[in-house]
């Protein structure tokens, strides 16, 4: 559920392999991830074709298994900026991989003709929110010393892929620099490598109704999970809900020590009440009009790309004085 790009990276690049290895084996050399053949004969198609789908089931299975785990990103982001996530990182990684294959053969002499192929470098780059974002929830202890948490497996299928190949550490580490730098708010990389808001509609009008899924009942979402897996994905996203609500309570305590805290009884009585039906008759009296804030026009297009309504965005961006980050918080908890 609101995820419709994660199940497509999930389901299309899979079939592809699976058909490739198993009835369509002559076709493999056009999916072949040649350096070579991309320099020295600038077949740069090879880029696109070799660089996302995976002629490797092993490597198949497991990135299929990370993109599943991963999935949280494109809840909390919304599509277009996990999209664009993966596309400023599919970029970063290519322009890296030809870059280490440079400097490996400049230093030690290894000349390196082709890498493994596959939707890799975006995988390993979102490893890199993964860890500075995912809380950390210890679920037991091996020998009394050794901890494992709800991400020891997550990180685990990266080990096993990472060990996959002999060249695919070039790849691993390309794309865990691209999302350094696709994630840091000095270099300014996500203002340029961006997928364009026209572009997104498109495909949500076409591709988006037919990976969606309908959104749980609530019979689905009420009580413990069935499985421990369950359990812990349930016990990791309390955790995170917990951490938006104290991030919240803390820019509370800032604004209030800074002399301006923001009364959200007063600036968000549409939100509170939105399922009051005689609120619809109560006016705000003029003492408790806030003063009108210019709204930055961007801020709302990611707002509602999350899926809230445009008053909703306006209404809370005016209240946070245009904080995208306080203005997603609130909306989230109510």
């Amino acid at each position: 559920d609101k995820a419709p790009l994660s199940k497509s990276l999930l389901l299309v690049p899979s079939a592809i392999s699976i058909l490739l290895t198993l009835l369509f084996q002559h076709y493999q050399k056009f999916f072949a991830y040649n350096l070579q053949a991309i320099k020295d004969d600038f077949q740069v198609w090879r880029l696109v074709c070799g660089r996302t789908i995976c002629l490797d089931l092993k490597d198949t299975f497991c990135s299929s298994l990370l993109i599943y785990n991963f999935r949280i990103f494109e809840r909390r982001y919304g599509s277009r900026k996990f999209s664009s996530f993966l596309l400023g990182a599919w970029m970063l990684s290519a322009l890296f991989d030809l870059l280490l294959v440079e400097i490996t053969q400049y230093i030690f002499g290894i000349t390196i003709n082709s890498l493994p192929s596959g939707f890799l470098g975006p995988v390993f780059a979102l490893f890199v929110p993964f860890y500075s974002s995912i809380p950390r929830v210890q679920v037991a202890q091996v020998l009394g010393h050794f901890s494992i948490t709800n991400k020891t497996l997550v990180y685990i299928l990266g080990l096993q892929l990472l060990t996959s190949g002999s060249y695919i550490w070039i790849l691993a580490l390309s794309g865990l620099v691209s999302g350094i730098c696709y994630n840091s708010s000095i270099l300014k990389v996500h203002r340029i490598l961006c997928v364009p808001s026209w572009v997104a509609k498109i495909f949500s009008w076409t591709l988006e109704p037919i990976f969606s899924s309908a959104e749980p009942t609530n019979e689905v979402r009420v009580g413990m999970g069935a499985t421990v897996d369950i359990q812990r994905q349930q016990r990791m996203e309390l955790l995170d809900r917990q951490i938006m609500m104290s991030q919240v309570a803390q820019m509370r305590r800032q604004r209030q020590q800074q002399g301006g805290m923001i009364n959200w009884n007063r600036l968000f009585p549409p939100l509170r009440h939105r399922h009051n039906a005689n609120y619809q008759d109560r006016r705000p009296s003029e003492q408790d009009t806030p003063p009108p804030t210019e709204v930055s026009e961007e801020q709302v297009a990611r707002l509602m790309e999350m899926g809230f309504s445009r008053g909703d965005a306006l209404e809370a961006l005016r209240a946070s004085n245009n904080d995208l980050n306080v203005a997603t918080n609130f909306l989230l908890q109510h």
